[in-house]
């Protein structure tokens, strides 16, 4: 049987597997009013949204006050680093996402109440589409930026280039 290609495609070599798919086993969290995947917003996984309630508890920061500021700004080995803080408040430019309302997690110190993330308007221009989880393995404990417009990163995962 033949297989019919598009102009400027090359056949798949033999043995070759497709990609990974760096979100192949997360539970999504999509934020309110917003669609899944959708290349104007930010999602998070379930893993992500215990870890900010559990250090915004150890801060004593309430949900209802505040949130988690993720950006983006100038160094790090690729070019941009990632930024991440707690913050009392949204700017009055912000993005705000809001996740995981009366989805209780393991442990869950706010007792199922949403979580908050601020983004400053240059900061969504790189981080657009962006997933970000919490990965807990032996090698490696923090927060992992999924990020569909890096083009290259280093290897510690917190710079990259678009």
């Amino acid at each position: 049987m033949a297989t019919l290609l598009q102009p400027g495609t090359a056949a798949p070599r033999p043995g070759a597997s497709a990609p990974a798919d760096p979100l192949a086993g997360m539970t999504l969290l999509t934020a309110e009013g917003q669609q899944p995947r959708a290349k104007t917003a930010i999602e998070i996984t379930k893993n992500a949204l215990k870890r900010i309630r559990v250090a915004m508890a150890r801060e004593g920061i309430s949900p209802d006050a505040g949130g988690l500021r993720v950006g983006i700004q100038g160094g790090g080995c690729s070019g941009l680093s990632y930024n991440i803080r707690f913050d009392t408040e949204p700017s009055f430019k912000d993005r705000t996402f809001v996740f995981g309302e009366g989805l209780e997690t393991p442990n869950d110190p706010s007792c199922a109440r949403p979580v908050r993330l601020f983004v400053d308007p240059k900061s969504f221009l790189y981080l657009a589409g962006m997933v970000l989880d919490f990965e807990e393995t032996l090698m490696r404990q923090g927060f992992n930026f999924i990020n569909p417009n890096s083009t290259k990163s280093c290897g510690c995962g917190s710079s990259f280039s678009a």
